[in-house]
């Protein structure tokens, strides 16, 4: 599959955002509102006319304040700058700091009017909780113990947003789609589950279907073609 440019850069400016979130100890439903403000913004203008890691620093700086994880404006600027320039010294108190901060600054109206200030967003992490410990009473305990579900589901999770799928589609239907992919990748299926004359996943969420369902896993494994055409 072909990838435009700006599949590429958005991949790996959110990337960047990840790591830069983890040095910041940024939670994981904060980090995923930074990507979705960084992916809504960018839906809407052209890479050619902003600078994304601009935008995406001050997203990062922005989700911290949507979802109540407080950032001060001097340690994403200093973190986000060091993770962008790895080789290059941290910054010091001088004017390109300033510049720095002032632009992230600056920047953050502006996003939230380029938003229309609407940065709450119904991710699909809540959704995805409670259907792993809804299924978890499906399976013997020693089965599930076993296989690492959990923690492939939310890795499935966390790699969506490298790309557009949550602005495509709703958030229950993704966290179902992932539960959905995650058991396919471990080989296993729902107890009695061919024994039932409904699907397992329609207990969760009866207005999906199987169509989006496989768009939805097919979207996800396009990220992961995606990742190996970016260089690192």
């Amino acid at each position: 599959m072909a990838f435009t440019t700006e599949s590429r850069v958005n991949f790996r400016v959110v990337r960047f955002m990840y790591e830069a979130g983890q040095r910041l100890r940024l939670e994981s439903v904060p980090l995923a509102t930074a990507a979705v403000i960084y992916h809504k913004f960018f839906k809407e203008n052209s890479l050619h006319d902003y600078d994304p890691y601009t935008i995406a620093t001050t997203a990062i700086y922005l989700a911290g304040k949507v979802e109540e994880q407080q950032l001060k404006l001097r340690d994403v600027v200093n973190v986000c700058y060091r993770t962008l320039h790895k080789s290059k010294p941290p910054l010091e108190m001088s004017d390109k700091y300033w510049a720095l901060r002032d632009s992230v600054a600056s920047c953050e109206l502006f996003v939230l009017r380029m938003m229309n200030f609407k940065v709450v967003f119904d991710h699909p992490h809540r959704y995805l909780l409670h259907y792993l410990k809804f299924i978890k009473d499906w399976f013997e305990p020693y089965r599930w113990e076993d296989l690492p579900i959990a923690r492939t589901a939310w890795a499935l999770l966390r790699d969506c947003y490298h790309g557009s799928v949550t602005l495509k589609y709703k958030p229950d239907h993704i966290a179902v789609a992932i539960l959905y992919m995650t058991l396919q990748c471990h080989g296993v299926d729902v107890p009695y589950h061919y024994q039932s004359d409904t699907p397992w996943w329609k207990v969760f969420t009866e207005d999906a279907t199987i169509g989006n369902l496989k768009d939805i896993m097919s979207d996800l494994i396009d990220i992961y073609d995606l990742e190996t055409s970016v260089q690192p």
